[in-house]
């Protein structure tokens, strides 16, 4: 067989180690020929390929981006048929060109939809899920996921000490869109006193007052990790919302931190790794075994997968039934 393998959507860890764990397996196992499709779905219409060897697979475990590179390109789009061409069609017709008998696509949200819209066309498609904010449905985790939380624990750990000597609140804004997985598991990982979710409805006077309760028990700093999702004023940044609003209501000096790409950066943990190289691999299964129209997906400590048109336009998001949340409750930390 010959498989084409695509990138799409934002840069994560563990993206190259998925490259590798699919080719690998192709290449040595199943003796397929695999072209590496430069540039997401972009390269399906401009037919910018290469052909992958074993040599051209090494030192990927650890190397953070994407050796295809990327776009947001999203063929099904009103505006791809603004210039006359039809994108989706052309990207079938290429794919017939090239004799590829099947694509695998690496991507978040929109790519598992667009994968699933070609292979309700019927084109051969295997996808797996790609995202640091952990929201694709269908699958427990998604590698990106743990090097984020790592990294943002990380950047929590060492504003304690800063709150701590100047006496501040310290507002640390994460990443996530519209859902609160890295705020949530890097909040309770890195001692957060407040953690702030889109998922959960927030009071600011249920903030304020954690942080004066924490300056009556001889606490006169306190650590708020907030997603960017959360509601705001529509005006500013989420940390620098919080931050704002705690001290005028407190008078503590309150500064924010966002930590932006650096949680999109980088080599991924060795959990990300190890998932990559087995969702790459089960990836290549499926497509020896015929089965297209799928996406892997990570369920308790098995990897499967499951129907793409399952898992087009849903997100996976933060329940309040989540053990974090029920624990951290328990333990006196506010989540608005």
């Amino acid at each position: 067989m010959r498989i084409g393998i695509l990138t799409a959507g934002g840069d994560c860890p563990g993206i190259n180690a998925t490259i590798r764990g699919v080719c690998k397996t192709a290449i040595h196992h199943y003796g397929m020929e695999v072209l590496g499709i430069h540039s997401g779905f972009q390269g399906l219409i401009d037919i910018d390929v290469e052909s992958f060897t074993d040599k051209s697979l090494s030192g990927l475990l650890n190397q953070g981006g994407t050796v295809l590179g990327t776009s947001r390109e999203k063929p099904f789009k009103k505006s791809g048929l603004a210039s006359g061409i039809n994108k989706p069609e052309l990207i079938a017709e290429n794919i017939e060109k090239l004799g590829l008998d099947c694509i695998v696509c690496i991507g978040g949200n929109g790519t598992q939809k667009t994968a699933a819209k070609f292979a309700d066309m019927g084109v051969n498609i295997v996808s797996v899920p790609k995202t640091i904010d952990n929201d694709i449905w269908g699958t427990d985790f998604s590698f990106g996921f743990d090097t984020a939380v790592t990294i943002a624990t990380d950047a929590i750990d060492r504003l304690h000490s800063t709150a701590s000597s100047h006496k501040r609140v310290m507002v640390i804004e994460v990443m996530g869109h519209k859902a609160g997985w890295i705020a949530l598991y890097s909040g309770m990982a890195g001692g957060g006193d407040v953690i702030l979710l889109p998922e959960i409805p927030y009071r600011m006077e249920a903030i304020n007052e954690t942080v004066m309760n924490r300056l009556k028990r001889g606490k006169p700093y306190s650590i708020v990790v907030v997603a960017e999702g959360i509601l705001t004023d529509g005006t500013k940044r989420a940390a620098e919302y919080i931050a704002q609003e705690i001290q005028l209501a407190t008078g503590i000096e309150t500064r924010e931190t966002v930590l932006g790409y650096v949680q999109r950066g980088g080599s991924p943990t060795p959990f990300d790794r190890n998932l990559s190289t087995r969702m790459g691999g089960h990836a290549t299964d499926l497509i020896a075994n015929r089965q297209f129209g799928r996406m892997i997906a990570l369920v308790g400590d098995e990897i499967t997968s499951i129907p793409l048109r399952d898992v087009a336009g849903k997100l996976k998001l933060v329940d309040e039934s989540q053990d974090l949340i029920v624990q951290g409750r328990r333990m006196g930390v506010c989540f608005g």
